[in-house]
């Protein structure tokens, strides 16, 4: 079993690099949660966006759970195998769309549209989110918007063969995307301007897809752990 701690910090990593990508999927929303409150009641706007986060990762982590355990069913099994290179190739293919060099991965995210054409108006009849509760569960709906970056993280979390870990992952990876959000939220132009630049999109997608050429099973994984 691998150790959980180096996990964390790639789950982590993962999220935070994501982070440009997050901003266009629920970027709309934060500004929209960040309009419905009054600019005198800062406090209560940070709590608003605080709870929505909370609720969102926490779906991430549920979800993890619910795939870990298809994981963990088949780790003794060669489908595991299968498992982890398809994990490793959604990555590489999300460090292609977050560099901006080609954009196929965002044709699986058809794949959750189903659901979300379910979910979508429920989510809806929350808005404008007034309290807390309302904020954690909205958060806790728009968690299972379709998302490339989502569905990658969330096999390669499943991958590692332990529904415990799995899900402690997608929460770590959810925990990354905060910062984006939040200040997105908070109204950071600064933050924004940063993540649109060319040259942090192509950094943040090269090192998402050595992460996924380092996923990828081979001899290359026991020289690294070795050193």
């Amino acid at each position: 079993m691998p150790d959980l701690l180096p996990l964390l910090g790639s789950a982590l990593i993962l999220g935070l690099l994501g982070g440009g990508h997050c901003l266009g999927m629920c970027g709309g929303l934060m500004g929209a949660l960040t309009l419905a409150i009054p600019p005198e009641q800062r406090g209560r706007r940070l709590r608003l966006l605080l709870a929505y986060n909370l609720g969102r990762i926490l779906s991430y982590a549920c979800a993890g759970l619910l795939l870990g355990l298809a994981g963990w069913a088949v780790a003794s099994s060669p489908a595991a195998l299968g498992l982890r290179v398809v994990a490793a190739l959604l990555l590489i293919a999300m460090g292609l769309y977050l560099a901006g060099w080609w954009s196929g991965l965002t044709r699986i995210e058809t794949l959750g549209r189903g659901l979300w054409r379910h979910i979508q108006p429920v989510a809806s009849r929350l808005l404008p989110v007034s309290s807390m509760p309302r904020a954690l569960l909205l958060g806790a709906l728009w968690g299972w918007l379709p998302c490339g970056l989502v569905y990658s993280t969330l096999l390669w979390a499943a991958s590692q063969g332990n529904a415990g870990y799995s899900a402690a992952l997608m929460l770590a990876f959810g925990v990354g995307t905060w910062p984006v959000l939040l200040a997105t939220g908070l109204a950071a132009e600064r933050v924004n301007r940063l993540l649109k630049r060319r040259g942090v999109r192509v950094a943040g997608g090269v090192l998402v897809m050595l992460f996924g050429a380092w996923t990828l099973p081979g001899p290359h994984q026991h020289w690294l752990m070795g050193h």
